[in-house]
């Protein structure tokens, strides 16, 4: 197992892993809000952002995380590896890289919250939408050496 750069061969496994952790971890999402942000992440996020991908000794991507200098875009592990350490490798790959390290998480999200929590990040803002005007909260974490 190892982490490497995502390739565009990856893109469909990515899609499949943040799809299925969404679907297992995202329940205050509807079907119509779920289908309207896979269109974006599907079209407009993952074909234009870098990532980071954990893959297994076949090179199967099993996560991927996603920053933008020292913040956290996106972090998802397929939902069949949850509870392996994979989350808290890639919290631990930007750590070694920054002495602040932020994310935000919706609030109706509370095992991602505890996930971060149990990764010394500490809540500093909350709010009331998401970027896109939904009424998800989000909470804003962050992480200082």
């Amino acid at each position: 197992m190892t982490f490497r750069k995502a390739e565009a061969r990856d893109l469909p496994r990515l899609f499949d892993i943040w799809h299925s952790a969404v679907v297992a971890t995202h329940d205050f999402l509807s079907d119509d809000d779920r289908a309207e942000i896979a269109d974006i992440v599907k079209n407009r996020y993952l074909p234009n952002a870098e990532f980071l991908v954990f893959a297994d000794a076949n090179d199967v991507a099993l996560g991927f995380m996603g920053c933008t200098n020292n913040n956290i875009d996106a972090l998802f592990v397929d939902p069949a590896c949850h509870g392996q350490g994979i989350g808290k490798k890639f919290i631990d790959i930007i750590k070694a890289d920054h002495d602040v390290v932020t994310v935000q998480v919706n609030e109706q999200q509370p095992q991602a919250h505890a996930f971060y929590n149990a990764c010394e990040f500490r809540d500093v803002r909350r709010d009331a939408t998401d970027d896109a005007g939904r009424p998800f909260p989000i909470v804003h974490l962050e992480w200082r050496r």
